[in-house]
């Protein structure tokens, strides 16, 4: 065999087996997240249809999933329905590095949960490690503001977001690979958005 047709049958085998790995950790979670996610939900429909709103926050990836989800709350996602009230605290440039300038970045999603949120909000807490400082210091800013925290994590119990007790609903993927939790992380926050819509507006998808 030549090294080109070599190069590839290992490419194959690492695109094979990373679908593999996806099936399978899918398969586990939907043994393990049904009631999780369902206090998740519970959680947040009640925040909304009270008054209040979510803030997400995350890093990296979890910073683009927060926008994610908060874009699918304040517009729509699989029907048409009034917008529900969510902000991603990871878009405002001019914010976030401000407070990491005057104060640390491990203070960029706690002080503006402090100016943000009220009591009866939701915190949306996306760390895949679980060991994100700035996201902890953001669950212990939540508690202190009245509201309750959603995590959404990876392996290892969870890291530090699964030791907070400040933490009330802990979703979490048990798997060593951050892309493999990544993407579970996705599914997770498309789950909440079907059962918040489904559960406050009833109906079918358009």
């Amino acid at each position: 065999m030549s090294s080109d047709g070599i190069e590839q049958t290992a490419s194959n085998a690492l695109i094979q087996q990373a679908f593999a790995d996806g099936i399978a950790l899918r398969q586990q979670c939907m043994n393990e997240l049904s009631e999780p996610l369902l206090n998740a939900a519970s959680v947040m429909i009640h925040c909304l249809t009270h008054g209040g709103k979510i803030l997400a926050c995350g890093n990296g990836g979890s910073a683009a999933d927060a926008q994610h989800f908060a874009a699918e709350l304040v517009n729509r996602f699989e029907m048409n329905r009034p917008g529900l009230a969510a902000v991603a605290l990871t878009h405002d440039a001019s914010v976030i590095t401000s407070i990491a300038n005057d104060f640390s970045f491990a203070q960029v999603f706690s002080r503006q949960v402090e100016a943000l949120g009220r009591p009866g909000d939701v915190l949306l807490a996306i760390s895949t490690s679980g060991n994100s400082e700035n996201v902890v210091a953001a669950a212990v800013a939540a508690h202190a503001t009245g509201m309750q925290t959603i995590a959404l994590s990876g392996a290892n119990g969870g890291g530090a977001l699964g030791q907070c007790e400040h933490v009330q609903n802990h979703v979490k993927i048990n798997h060593p690979s951050t892309p493999r939790i990544q993407e579970m992380h996705i599914t997770c926050l498309h789950i909440l958005c079907t059962l918040i819509d489904k559960k406050m507006f009833g109906g079918t998808s358009s």
